[in-house]
């Protein structure tokens, strides 16, 4: 898979225009014009940079993270370095919106650096991107066309720190606008929690929670088709609990039934749930049940 380690040298293999800055590079096509174009296709690429992109594609495909996704009504999506990045040979002619890149040491040395590793949707995938309401949409578009002006003047010592504040306050509106399309797709978190229990019980039924152990998070995201951290950030949403604790919550749920079969001892319940380690087991079951599998089993087994 080829790499790009220079801002220059991935827009080039885009065939793109070559950046004013060196780390850093912005396209906007908000009201006359399209964006420019990249080469009609490419296979699996990676690069050390950092992508944001509003973009209503009118014709062609593209594929984000090896996901095919339709962008013809316009969503905002982003993209963190060392994400793979393909697409199609569907050549897009035309698409409106904006396209903001820049190396990851762009932010070296500021207060951005830090904060940026912190917004999970870098790490989601096209159909987890942001869909805007017409005010939102506006709203962005006032901060890029800002963006846009400081990129286009003269460099300075200024223009750094401010196209960085831009970026900044552009990154917290995204984060806002997430929370409301978490809280207007209830249904769809909802059925997202109920598909994550009913993969935990397909999981535990087959024999597998005893042959392979406890499943990651990341190959349950990946059995739901969606990211790790969208996974984690919608139950978060909805239920105030983290994709872990829903998981152990169900692996001590099962542990309720099993532990009322007097013939299995707490290390057998523990190493047939997945636990390498009873004790580990057995702190886990205290700290969510407030009493330990021994106390459990001598509480309810005489019911």
């Amino acid at each position: 898979m080829q790499h790009f380690k220079t801002l220059s040298a991935y827009l080039e293999y885009l065939e793109l225009p070559r950046p004013e800055y060196p780390l850093f590079s912005m396209y906007t096509a908000l009201g006359e014009g399209f964006l420019p174009c990249p080469k009609a296709s490419s296979p699996p690429i990676t690069n050390d940079c950092y992508s944001i992109s509003f973009k209503k594609i009118v014709k062609g495909d593209l594929t984000y993270g090896r996901t095919k996704y339709d962008f013809t009504n316009g969503v905002l999506f982003f993209i963190a370095p060392r994400q793979v990045l393909q697409w199609d040979g569907n050549v897009v002619f035309d698409q409106k919106g904006f396209s903001i890149n820049f190396h990851e040491d762009f932010l070296k040395g500021t207060e951005l650096a830090h904060q940026i590793k912190k917004y999970g949707f870098f790490s989601y995938t096209a159909n987890e991107a942001l869909h805007l309401s017409p005010k939102e949409e506006k709203q962005l578009e006032l901060l890029v066309e800002n963006m846009d002006l400081e990129y286009q003047n003269n460099p300075d010592s200024f223009s750094k720190d401010i196209i960085i504040s831009h970026l900044s306050t552009f990154l917290k509106y995204a984060q806002r606008f997430y929370e409301r399309q978490f809280i207007n797709r209830m249904e769809l978190s909802n059925d997202l929690l109920e598909r994550f229990n009913q993969e935990l019980e397909a999981y535990v039924d087959s024999g597998q929670l005893q042959e392979a152990g406890i499943p990651s998070i990341e190959e349950i995201a990946e059995r739901l088709s969606v990211s790790q951290r969208y996974l984690s950030d919608t139950l978060k949403k909805e239920t105030g609990k983290t994709t872990t604790e829903h998981l152990q919550l169900y692996l001590i749920d099962v542990a309720k039934d099993m532990l009322l079969n007097p013939n299995k001892t707490i290390s057998e319940v523990a190493y047939e749930l997945g636990f390498e380690y009873p004790t580990y087991f057995s702190r886990l079951f205290k700290k969510k049940e407030g009493i330990s599998p021994t106390e459990y089993r001598e509480k309810y087994s005489m019911n």
